[in-house]
């Protein structure tokens, strides 16, 4: 079973929609001990970082991630989830959960797209993901690929744990992470098939990890 965490941040209902269309157990829990029963963690969210951290530090889901992840339970962060893993973002000025090391940055109104029109921010929209090292969860899907954005901000984590980039007025860090901690800029239950592999992935290797222990 596969837990996906409630911390007021939204999107939950669309993730547990898209892991019910692909017939895997999952549970929207804000429950340590159920949490900790999991065979892993989806972490999403959509909103601002200081509100999510806000939520989670008054409700001390927190620390409860921070143990989890210690622990081995393999993670995904999706958007908003992804962003808080890392150790600040200047949206609220907030510190997030330094998880993975880096921070966020927000798109530059100045920049621009490759046929020289301004991008638009927020990042909204269908991009290819750029992979740059091996990753687990994007087995089995091709490169062409597109994956759903809605972002403002966007990851800057160190270089050893960047994954894949996308391109939007600039390559930025898309995918990040290592193997059982894993985090996307992109909304992988809002991304067709190719997100339904992603998760697909994900699940996968939370049964073997659950199997090996």
């Amino acid at each position: 079973m596969l837990a996906i965490l409630d911390y007021k941040a939204g999107n939950q209902t669309s993730v547990r929609r898209a892991l019910d269309h692909l017939g895997i157990p999952c549970r929207i829990t804000s429950d340590p001990a159920v949490i900790a029963a999991a065979s892993g963690i989806i972490f999403p969210g959509v909103g601002a970082a200081g509100q999510a951290m806000d939520e989670l530090t008054q409700t001390g889901l927190d620390a409860v991630i921070k143990a989890q992840v210690d622990a081995g339970k393999p993670l995904l962060g999706i958007c908003v989830g992804c962003q808080i893993l890392l150790d600040y973002s200047p949206e609220n000025d907030t510190k997030a959960l330094g998880i993975v090391s880096g921070e966020c940055a927000m798109f530059n109104r100045s920049l621009t797209e490759e046929d020289g029109a301004p991008i638009r921010v927020p990042h909204m929209g269908w991009n290819r993901v750029k992979l740059l090292r091996d990753c687990e969860i994007l087995r089995g899907i091709e490169p062409e690929a597109e994956f759903y954005f809605v972002h403002s901000y966007y990851p800057v984590p160190a270089p050893e744990f960047v994954l894949a980039e996308t391109f939007y007025g600039i390559d930025f860090c898309s995918v990040h992470g290592r193997p059982g901690l894993w985090a996307v800029q992109f909304h992988p239950e809002k991304s067709g098939r190719p997100g339904l592999t992603l998760l697909a992935n994900f699940n996968a290797y939370c049964r073997e990890a659950a199997h090996a222990q």
